[in-house]
């Protein structure tokens, strides 16, 4: 068969919506796309655990303490899931790693902001974890196989987060003026960044075109970003603050919320390395691989050893 015959009964599949498994023929482009996208997925997972662990040990509370260890951990287990998806497309873990660790693979953009209080640990469940959910739920039905099976397990386990997130700040809203205050400015700060975790506008976007026509993604960034304004925007009076945006009003005639211009150069910035923690995330980031060398190497040399033991025991 000829390349375009392969291409025609490919696109064929994607619009039946057969699910594409590893040993099908692809287009390069396709498994390319499926690369950046899985990979930066499974650093954002990784680098994520990052600003929240800061927290950990600050806890107000033995039961807090444990929500949170508990996420983080989740979040590890996530980046696994999504590298061993990657893996299946050809490239390796150490390949993604490094990639990461040179600054040529990104990772969410929101994860280069600092945690300046504990109100940030609710709010990051519920701003950043909600538009996480709403980003990755229509990524189980993805046209790649292992990625859209690995997506059912880590939304069920965001959906969790971003449930208890909501119930530590319905905790802080009926605290005191000064937890109220925290959360406000808490809110203050996230909004913003946490619109930009949609990506640029679609007719900005480079991938968009391609990764709609691969059912890879199913819904624009704007048609995504319309829907996190308007669940949020209603959510907020159950907490009795408000959004940070003076633009923000009902539109009766499209049945949704119009909301204020992004800073794009702002993000812009951010995802250029020039954000408030980039530098900080990938030193962290760094240090742990370089430190965790000996885990490794051990894991490596125990599971020679297994083999060897199993290959004599078999020969006598």
């Amino acid at each position: 068969m000829a390349v375009h015959d392969f291409e025609k009964a490919f696109q064929e599949k994607i619009d039946a919506d057969v699910r594409i498994e590893p040993k099908d023929w692809m287009p390069e482009k396709y498994r390319q796309t499926l690369i950046r996208q899985i990979s930066q997925h499974a650093h954002s997972e990784i680098v994520g655990m990052l600003p929240e662990g800061a927290w950990i040990s600050r806890a107000p509370s033995l039961k807090r303490k444990q929500i949170l260890i508990a996420k983080v951990q989740d979040e590890a287990g996530h980046g696994l899931y999504l590298y061993s998806a990657a893996e299946t497309l050809g490239i390796s873990r150490d390949e993604m790693i490094e990639q990461l660790h040179s600054g040529k693979a990104k990772y969410s953009s929101i994860f280069n902001y600092p945690t300046l209080s504990w109100a940030d640990m609710g709010v990051i469940g519920w701003l950043v974890d909600g538009a996480a959910i709403m980003n990755q739920v229509p990524l189980c039905r993805t046209s790649y196989g292992p990625y859209s099976r690995a997506m059912i397990r880590v939304c069920k386990e965001e959906s969790f987060h971003q449930r208890q997130g909501f119930e530590s700040l319905l905790v802080l809203s009926n605290g005191t003026e000064e937890q109220r205050a925290m959360l406000q400015d808490s809110i203050n700060r996230w909004w913003w960044p946490s619109l930009m975790m949609f990506g640029p506008h679609d007719s900005e976007s480079t991938n968009s075109e391609a990764s709609m026509k691969w059912k890879i993604k199913r819904f624009s960034n704007d048609e995504l970003r319309q829907r996190f304004v308007d669940m949020c925007a209603e959510q907020v009076k159950l907490l009795n603050m408000t959004l940070p945006d003076p633009d923000l009003k009902w539109n009766e005639a499209r049945r949704s919320y119009d909301f204020g211009k992004i800073d794009w150069t702002e993000f812009w910035e951010v995802v250029a390395g020039n954000g408030p923690c980039n530098k900080e995330r990938l030193e962290a980031r760094r240090n742990a691989w370089d430190e965790g060398a000996w885990v490794r190497e051990a894991a490596v040399a125990h599971a020679q050893k297994r083999a060897a033991r199993k290959q004599a025991s078999v020969a006598a």
